[in-house]
């Protein structure tokens, strides 16, 4: 698999103007409006990502089949460019954030006053020792062999002695990822700007006298030390009722491979599935949607810190429903599959398959796994994206309505709906793509549609990151 390396180039989009945003006239304008120049920089290239282009795609299937209770539901749609990771997140990669997570709050915990209160692992002072906000320092390392007492006592926090086996593990219900989450979608929307003269643009209609009611999440650690979600509503006050909070606790949840399958002996992957280095280059499973849209704010905020804060990038998140088909596809209508025609399957003599899922009734195997496989395993399709089908289904942003097919745009197709703890059961369904390793071939198609409960952690659900490209797209990659 070919790695992308990061790097920023500047990029100067005119030419005769030194300064960013100069408005003078430039030589030989002749009075004309010559537009304002300046310079620009390129977004990162992103590592391990492919670069989907802005195209066009009959989504879903367009034949009915009974013997699988499948109606018709293809409709055309377009998308813009955005990379998408080449293969599914992996074990190493989730591990990577989890210990971002153990090891910022141990900082936190050095920090603190109760813990020694070392003030060189928390930045409060600029060099001239003006107040600015307090941030991690991260060039401070953790003292994991030499530490004084009270540097053990905070670190030794956030581990417990397993009352079975009597060894050290880490505490897994400690490692809790707070962050937040501006909603631009709704900040931006024309009933709730807050100059209410702005809100109507028919003068026949009089000026709205009373402020939109809007709700956003919150969340916060109670005195328990559990995680405590809250949808406030109340009536616009200012941008900052657009700002969500979220704390997610963001291990896995090794235990799935026995809870998804009844009277089987799967405790091995329970112990080693996540822990064992030798499943590293492993898809992670486990993984609920909340914790994975807490891992792409991560690995955005991880991304700025070591470029600075001042480059601007487009956020990692998940798919929308429509890019991961269309991506899945590799933009071509007439694919049921990542590949074309309809069958798993080479049709070489060694009958080499496509994709891992389940072939056979009670045959894992016949593909050449068992379970999951090492992504990258099988060839990529046409865009070069491995693993779009089988292997792990994957979680994407839209929520699951049996009505999404007809409520959606046609352009950048996107249904969201982030539900309340107090809304019921079935608002919380989120869309997931692909199928799976126990899947069977049918259920492995890239134009079909299946969904599962956010807070839902399966053995056979993982996910991968996409991120829109700022401008510069090749252009139309329309193909049916």
């Amino acid at each position: 698999m070919k790695k992308i390396t990061i790097y920023i180039s500047a990029l100067i989009t005119a030419s005769g103007i030194a300064s960013c945003g100069s408005l003078g006239r430039s030589s030989g304008s002749g009075g004309e409006v010559t537009g304002v120049s300046g310079t620009a920089w390129t977004e990162p290239t992103p590592y391990g990502m492919v670069l989907v282009d802005r195209g066009s795609i009959i989504l879903g299937p367009q034949e009915a089949d009974s013997a699988w209770n499948l109606a018709a539901d293809a409709r055309g749609a377009s998308v813009d460019a955005f990379w998408m990771d080449e293969t599914e997140v992996t074990n190493g990669k989730y591990k990577q954030f989890v210990f971002w997570v153990r090891d910022s709050i141990i900082r936190e915990r050095l920090a603190d006053p109760s813990y020694g209160g070392n003030e060189e692992f928390k930045i409060e002072e600029d060099k001239e020792g003006n107040p600015i906000t307090p941030h991690l320092n991260w060039n401070k390392p953790i003292p994991w062999r030499n530490a004084n007492e009270d540097e053990l006592r905070a670190i030794e926090s956030l581990y417990r002695t397993n009352p079975i086996t009597g060894k050290r593990e880490l505490d897994p219900t400690q490692l809790n990822y707070r962050y937040e989450i501006f909603n631009t979608t709704e900040a931006v929307k024309r009933k709730n700007r807050l100059d209410p003269t702005r809100r109507i643009y028919d003068t026949d209609q009089p000026v709205p006298t009373d402020n939109p009611i809007i709700s956003k999440d919150t969340a916060y650690i109670n005195d328990a030390g559990e995680i405590v979600r809250e949808t406030v509503t109340r009536a616009l006050t200012g941008d900052y009722d657009f700002l969500n909070t979220y704390i997610v606790n963001v291990y896995p949840d090794t235990t799935c491979w026995v809870n998804d399958f009844e009277n089987a002996y799967n405790e091995p992957y329970v112990r080693l599935y996540f822990s064992h280095p030798g499943y590293n280059e492993y898809p992670v499973v486990g993984v609920s949607w909340e914790q994975a849209n807490a891992f792409a704010n991560w690995r955005t905020d991880y991304l700025r810190r070591s470029l600075g804060r001042n480059i601007i990038i487009e956020p990692y998140r998940l798919p929308t429903e429509a890019e991961w088909e269309y991506a899945a596809r590799a933009g071509m209508s007439e694919n049921k599959y990542p590949w074309e025609g309809d069958l798993p399957l080479t049709d070489d003599e060694k009958g080499c398959f496509y994709a891992n899922f389940k072939p056979q009734d009670g045959n894992y195997t016949l593909d050449g796994q068992l379970i999951t496989s090492r992504v990258g395993t099988y060839q990529p399709n046409d865009f070069g994206l491995y693993d779009m089908a089988g292997n792990v289904s994957e979680w994407t942003s839209t929520a699951y309505t049996p009505s999404v097919s007809q409520i959606t745009s046609d352009l950048n197709p996107e249904y969201r709906y982030n539900a309340a703890k107090e809304d019921p059961y079935r608002l919380k369904r989120k869309i997931i793509r692909g199928g799976s390793w126990k899947d069977v071939a049918h259920n492995v198609r890239s134009d079909l549609r299946q969904w599962e409960y956010s807070n839902e952690q399966r053995s056979y659900i993982g996910f991968r990151c996409v991120r829109s490209q700022i401008g510069f797209a090749k252009g139309n990659k329309s193909r049916h």
